[in-house]
């Protein structure tokens, strides 16, 4: 019998709207039908909608990992409101009937299978896979051009040193701005981003006293990739054979998207991972031009925090699938992994819910570093490269979450060594000041998810809380 929850259906909808129509057709009663298979994999029936006929739905977990949605719909979005009402009517408890299958399901079945058959006998075979055609004459007229914008980059960036950030006004930004559409043309959208994120922080509307050391870190930032990617790229031209560099993020400052087949190629795949997220958030990304939906997941069996990255461009969001919080266990057949330092970026194609268990709750106390001197060295390692990310999440336990001298939040381990809680710029909303709200009893030999913040011109180290974990209760700071 099929066990599905609505969190895990919620999970499945594109965005908000679908998951609130969705329910709407089932308490509106629009389902005119509902059937499963004899074997409970299929869920199908049929709708009324606009349209003079009903819409036939369905939902197929012959695949429990992957289901398949089918809907004879207009509609753009998948999966629809019809598929997701139908699961939506599922998890409400409404009687589904048993009923044959339908034979243009039993048809596209086959289709199915026969694909995947073909596909894992291309795998499977003896014969080593055709390594990839490299066009050198193309990729050599790219790097070309990749050095050339690092050229261009470079002169701005050394000009904005010697001139000093005081002295850029409206004028200077302009030309700055221009800069950010040449890259485009030199295939640096990483750069572009990060010189466009510049521009941003000395912005009209902005205490500039406030943005200049973020605006001097992300100038030293640029200036790191310029001699790390014109290095890089001096290697692959004297060898168009070089493979990716799959050990750092450069590839990806260089404009290239990870594809699967290359993850798994390097070996940066894990099968059958078992994931608990453990805090969620989207923003508006101004400098990616883009809407960013970030998870935070522990790997079961490695304790290692991973984290999830959807990106929504403005123009298409409306098309595209929205990522939100999932409050159960993900059983991921293979789990990708980009390249990157602490909390690498991680993907999956298929996975199967379950419930959240006392044995998994325990398992990530266990997993959580007591030792802040440790955390901390481990942190910094981390910020000394400039292209790895700068907010850095860790899970700690604290022996208490108090105040220090001054009355800031602080967290507490057992050996009495405090990291100061403070909400920092990296997040799109404050945590810190619903700490009080929170029962003295959660603030005791807890775990803590934080966010790590770098001040320079303070030349400290902050973190930000965004979840605690206490017994069985997930208490989400951040959402």
């Amino acid at each position: 019998m099929l066990e599905i929850s609505a969190s895990y259906v919620d999970s499945l909808a594109p965005n908000a709207a679908a998951i609130k129509n969705g329910q709407g057709l089932v308490k509106k009663k629009s389902f005119v039908q509902l059937n499963r298979s004899e074997e409970g994999e299929l869920l199908f029936g049929q709708c009324s909608g606009s349209g003079k006929s009903n819409y036939e739905c369905s939902v197929d977990f012959i695949i429990p990992e992957k289901p398949t949605f089918r809907c004879t719909c207009p509609s753009r979005q998948f999966p629809c409101k019809h598929g997701l009402g139908l699961l939506y009517a599922y998890t409400d408890g409404l009687s589904f009937e048993v009923a044959p299958i339908p034979e243009d399901i039993i048809s596209k079945r086959e289709k199915a299978e026969k694909r995947v058959e073909n596909k894992a006998q291309k795998e499977n075979s003896d014969e080593p896979p055709k390594p990839k055609k490299v066009n050198k004459t193309a990729l050599k007229k790219k790097i070309a051009s990749q050095l050339e914008g690092l050229d261009v980059l470079e002169k701005l960036i050394l000009s904005l040193i010697r001139s000093g950030l005081g002295t850029i006004d409206s004028k200077m930004l302009k030309a700055i701005q221009e800069h950010v559409k040449q890259l485009g043309n030199y295939y640096l959208s990483g750069a572009q981003i990060e010189l466009r994120r510049f521009a941003l922080l000395l912005a009209g509307g902005r205490d500039r006293e406030a943005s200049y050391t973020y605006a001097a870190e992300q100038l030293t930032r640029l200036h790191a990739f310029i001699k790390k990617g014109r290095a890089y790229l001096l290697s692959k031209l004297d060898d168009p054979e070089l493979a990716l560099d799959h050990t750092s993020t450069i590839e990806e400052w260089l404009g290239h998207a990870w594809q699967l087949t290359e993850l798994k190629e390097f070996g940066l795949v894990t099968e059958q991972a078992e994931l608990l997220q453990l805090a969620f958030y989207s923003y508006d990304d101004d400098a990616r031009q883009e809407f960013v939906d970030v998870g935070y997941w522990l790997e079961a069996a490695s304790g290692e925090i991973h984290r999830t990255v959807q990106y929504r461009p403005r123009k298409a969001a409306k098309h595209m699938r929205e990522d939100d919080s999932f409050f159960e266990v993900a059983q991921v057949p293979y789990l990708y992994k980009y390249p990157g330092d602490m909390n690498a970026r991680v993907r999956f194609e298929e996975m199967l819910p379950r419930a959240v268990t006392a044995a998994d709750l325990a398992n990530v106390s266990s997993k959580a570093n007591g030792s802040y001197a440790e955390a901390v060295k481990t942190v910094k390692n981390q910020l000394k490269n400039p292209l790895s990310d700068k907010s850095p999440v860790m899970l700690l336990h604290a022996a208490r979450v108090g105040t220090t001298e001054s009355g800031q939040f602080a967290l507490i381990d057992a050996a009495g060594g405090q990291l100061v809680l403070e909400d920092i710029s990296a997040l799109p909303q404050g945590t810190v000041s619903l700490l009080p709200y929170l029962h003295n009893s959660q603030l005791k030999d807890c775990c803590v998810l934080v966010m790590f913040e770098h001040r320079m011109d303070q030349g400290r180290l902050v973190a930000q809380p965004l979840t605690i974990i206490k017994g069985e209760a997930i208490t989400r700071l951040l959402y």
